[in-house]
C-alpha cells in the first residue's frame, strides 16, 4: 500500500467515525493554493474542518503532534477561502484533528484562529 493509499484509507476511517457521531460530509480533500483540508463535515449549524493524521509508529508522537503551526496556518487560510466561496453560512466552525493509529483519537477544537 502506498503512502497516499494509506492516507486515503485513514481519511475514510475518520469520515466514518464522524458520521457515526452524527456529522454529515460536506466535502473531501478541498484544495486551494494555500493548502488542503482533508474533510469538511457539518452537524446542525456547526462546520468542522478536519485534518486527518495517520500514525502507525507511536514513537514519532501522535498524529496531532505533527500538525505544526505552519500546517495550521495553511488549513486556516484554506478554510477562510472555503467559507468565502461556499455560498452557505454556518453559525460556528472549528478546526479538529483526527489521529489514526491503533485507535481513533478525535481532538475537537485542536487549534483556533488565534
Amino acid at each position: 500500500m502506498t503512502t497516499q493509499e494509506a492516507g486515503r484509507r485513514a481519511e475514510a476511517i475518520a469520515e466514518g467515525y464522524l458520521v457515526k457521531e452524527g456529522f454529515h460530509t460536506v466535502d473531501r480533500n478541498y484544495a486551494w493554493r494555500a493548502g488542503e483540508i482533508d474533510l469538511i463535515m457539518e452537524k446542525k449549524n456547526l462546520l468542522i474542518f478536519v485534518e486527518v493524521r495517520l500514525r502507525l509508529n507511536a514513537g514519532y508522537g501522535s498524529g496531532a503532534d505533527s500538525v505544526t503551526l505552519s500546517k495550521q496556518k495553511k488549513i486556516i487560510n484554506t478554510a477562510k477561502r472555503y467559507l468565502q466561496t461556499s455560498g452557505h453560512q454556518w453559525e460556528s466552525y472549528r478546526f479538529d484533528v483526527i489521529s489514526i493509529g491503533k485507535q481513533v483519537d478525535w481532538i475537537p477544537g485542536a487549534f483556533t484562529l488565534d
